[in-house]
């Protein structure tokens, strides 16, 4: 009997131990480079009335310091209303904001477009509150949204 509790018990934690970002992570393909999908991506947080505060070209960073990168870049961007209220619902919201879209070149090439599900922040924050919820929400529907545009062929 305890060899089978023993082997349950590796066996959990080996199944529980995966590699899969699950659903805390969104990532999309793009078909085009990473320097194309971040434009796109930057006209439509504009358009979508966010404010976009900067990109940061890892790639670049890690070239000022005599590395080498595969292209990469990260644009953090926000709406200073809906975050001053997320924040209002648990100050730790204050980790996790602005939002941010990844824009890389993956091993294999390809061009990948990565994003935190907001709805993770209600887990990662403990936010119960039916209207910090809501706002949640509603911000999980617009980068899905401005996320899905930026990579249609």
């Amino acid at each position: 009997m305890k060899q089978w509790i023993s082997v349950g018990v590796v066996l959990f934690f080996l199944l529980g131990c995966n590699n899969s970002r699950g659903n805390f992570i969104h990532t999309l393909d793009s078909n085009e480079s990473v320097d194309k999908t971040v434009a796109k991506l930057e006209a439509l947080i504009q358009h979508a009335a966010l404010r976009h505060f900067y990109t940061f070209d890892h790639t670049q960073n890690a070239k000022e310091q005599n590395l080498t990168l595969r292209p990469s870049k990260l644009i953090v961007f926000g709406n200073p209303h809906m975050e001053t209220k997320l924040i209002g619902c648990n100050e730790s919201m204050g980790l996790d904001l602005p939002m941010k879209f990844l824009v890389y070149e993956d091993f294999n090439g390809e061009t990948k477009v990565s994003y935190t599900n907001p709805e993770y922040f209600s887990l990662k924050h403990n936010i119960k509150d039916a209207n910090c919820l809501q706002i949640i929400n509603k911000a999980s529907i617009a980068l899905d949204a401005i996320a899905s545009q930026a990579t249609q062929k």
